[in-house]
Formats: C-alpha cells, sequence, structure tokens
C-alpha cells in the first residue's frame, strides 16, 4: 500500500463541538434543528436531527453544508447570483440537485484554510443561519 497521509480536515472531536454549539442555539430560540458537519471532502463527518426535526430536512443540512465546502463560500451567498435573473442561474440543479443556495451554510476555518463545513435546516432561513453561525463559531 502506498504510503502517504490524507489532507488535514475537520475532527470528529471538532465535529462534535459544532453541533452541540449549534443545537445549543437551537434549543435557545426553541427551533429543533437538523444539523450537519462535513469534511473538507464534501463528505459526512456528523450529523444530528434534533428530537421534533423534520426528516425532510435531514439531507438539506447535509446538502447546505456540501455546497458551502464546495463553493467555498456561504450558501446564503449564492441565493442572488442563482435567482432567474442572475448570472448562475440553474446552479441548483447542478451536481444532481444536491446543491442548496439559501442559507444555513457556512464553511468551518482554520488557520486561512477551509477544513469543513456546517449545514443546519428546519426552521426559517434566517434561523437556519443563526443556528449555523453559532456552530460555526465554536469551530
Amino acid at each position: 500500500m502506498p504510503q502517504g497521509s490524507v489532507l488535514e480536515t475537520i475532527t470528529a472531536e471538532e465535529a462534535r463541538r459544532v453541533i452541540d454549539a449549534a443545537a445549543a442555539k437551537a434549543t435557545e430560540i426553541g427551533q429543533p434543528m437538523d444539523i450537519a458537519v462535513v469534511d473538507a471532502g464534501g463528505n459526512l463527518k456528523a450529523h444530528v436531527r434534533m428530537d421534533g426535526a423534520n426528516i425532510g430536512s435531514i439531507t438539506i443540512s447535509i446538502n447546505k453544508a456540501y455546497t458551502a465546502i464546495a463553493f467555498q463560500c456561504e450558501t446564503g451567498d449564492l441565493q442572488g447570483v442563482t435567482r432567474p435573473d442572475g448570472p448562475i442561474y440553474g446552479l441548483s440543479d447542478a451536481h444532481g440537485g444536491r446543491l442548496a443556495v439559501f442559507p444555513g451554510g457556512i464553511p468551518l476555518v482554520r488557520d486561512g484554510s477551509i477544513m469543513g463545513a456546517v449545514g443546519v435546516s428546519t426552521g426559517t432561513i434566517e434561523q437556519d443561519q443563526e443556528v449555523a453561525s453559532a456552530g460555526a463559531a465554536a469551530y
């Protein structure tokens, strides 16, 4: 087997810390959430569906985290440019429909490098963004 190492990415412990902080904010605002963390490659590292969170939001939370890592930006930043009159309209249909172009996905940055991302879904987009921000701040 070839010698080498995998690129550095978010650890399981860090992913749990992000989820715990996001869940604490969700509890504080009274809105159960689906919270996902992906690694630097966009692969699921951790996920929790809080009691009362929507089952349909499981995939959305994962897709928000994936989108944040794939485009190296907050998912909310993609809203304007993907509208029908935007320069990249239709982007949300790319990647097999896996992209989420509304708030709730945030890259997780350490020392200037994106190490993963958090995605949150079930509440309003404002609530999703608030809870994702709390998770990202814990990273």
